[in-house]
């Protein structure tokens, strides 16, 4: 790894990785098995986004398409974005985000506070030209100067997690895994996670975590793309198609999750366990508790805790937002006398 803890360091890009595994102590003793989080949440523009972002524009820079007081360009939910804006601030660019309207308007008022020009526009299908994301590569090509990060379909995506997130997933567990799963929007973190652990080890599961609302549990298990009922309150994950991150991956399984499986366990972490997660990392979690009953006891899984709850908590720690979507808060469920604790027996017969 190219930075020991020891060591400081001196650079925005130097923060980027080397983030914990961290055990989920309830979900483990649940299952019987060690499911393991990726703190991608530690990174300095505080998602597994960060990667990505980094990645893709050091590779413009090395292709000569992007240089000294240069336009990065993205179409992001958010926190490619985000990290996008960090990197582009610590390297001297100017940074242009188009975004879907229908996220959390705490990511705009973030990106906007980095220096980010923001542009939200309507929320379309990837089949309509006005989708966001061609809507940020038309933008790009218009601007003199200005490259377009296109991290659905540019796999320095993938090729950062081939050579930062999966190399530190088997240091840290000492080779000792068998399966890795994790929910995917541009399909970067689980493609490169993917191929680097099935180098090492043939038999490592790699299972997708999927929301409602996408076609990705489809194309995995069915090997067609068929959109499954939503939509889903998670933002950034799930798709309609196959991007070119995602193409070509070794995927042994699929599982869906429904939102009010996410809700229940991130107010479950959160009010339990005291960890504060975004959807995503609820969707992954729920998944890694899925597979561990389907592996059975003894397994070791490793999953990514993407954020965050601080970027949404005007949707999903908002009751009345879920009050509207048809969701219940889980303490509103289960409530929780001051200072209780639920046991692992006491959550199980809860379920």
């Amino acid at each position: 790894m190219k930075n020991l803890p020891h060591q400081p360091l001196t650079s925005f890009e130097d923060a980027v990785g080397n983030t914990p595994l961290i055990r989920l102590s309830r979900l483990s003793e649940l299952t019987g098995c060690e499911i393991l989080g990726k703190a991608e949440f530690l990174n300095p523009g505080g998602s597994v986004k960060d990667r990505a972002a980094l990645w893709m524009i050091r590779e413009h820079e090395r292709a000569g398409r992007l240089g000294p007081g240069g336009t990065v360009v993205e179409g992001t939910a958010g926190n490619t974005g985000i990290g996008i804006a960090h990197v582009c601030n610590a390297r001297g660019y100017h940074c242009v985000i188009y975004m879907p309207d229908n996220q959390s308007p705490e990511k705009v008022q973030l990106l906007r506070t980095l220096g980010a020009e923001v542009r939200t526009v309507p929320a379309v299908p990837y089949r309509d030209e006005m989708n966001y994301q061609k809507q940020a590569g038309r933008y790009a090509d218009s601007v003199p100067g200005a490259v377009w990060a296109n991290q659905f379909d540019n796999t320095a995506n993938r090729l950062a997690h081939y050579e930062s997130t999966g190399p530190e997933i088997w240091s840290q567990t000492e080779g000792r895994v068998d399966a890795f799963v994790a929910a995917t929007g541009t399909g970067g973190t689980l493609a490169g996670v993917s191929r680097y652990l099935k180098e090492k080890n043939r038999s490592v599961q790699i299972v997708l975590a999927d929301p409602m609302g996408s076609a990705l549990y489809s194309w995995v298990t069915t090997g067609s793309a068929e959109m499954s009922k939503g939509p889903s309150i998670t933002e950034g994950i799930g798709n309609s198609r196959v991007t070119d991150n995602l193409a070509g991956t070794e995927i042994d399984d699929a599982v869906q999750v429904a939102d009010q499986d996410m809700v229940n366990m991130v107010y479950q972490e959160l009010l339990i366990e005291g960890w504060f997660f975004g959807s995503s990392t609820g969707i992954n979690l729920c998944a890694a508790v899925a597979l561990a009953k389907k592996m059975g006891p003894g397994h070791r899984i490793v999953t990514v805790l993407c954020d965050t709850g601080h970027k949404y908590q005007s949707r999903l720690f908002n009751p009345d937002y879920l009050a509207e979507k048809g969701l219940t808060p889980w303490q509103s469920q289960r409530p929780l006398k001051t200072g209780s604790r639920f046991s692992t027996k006491a959550f199980a017969a809860s379920r």
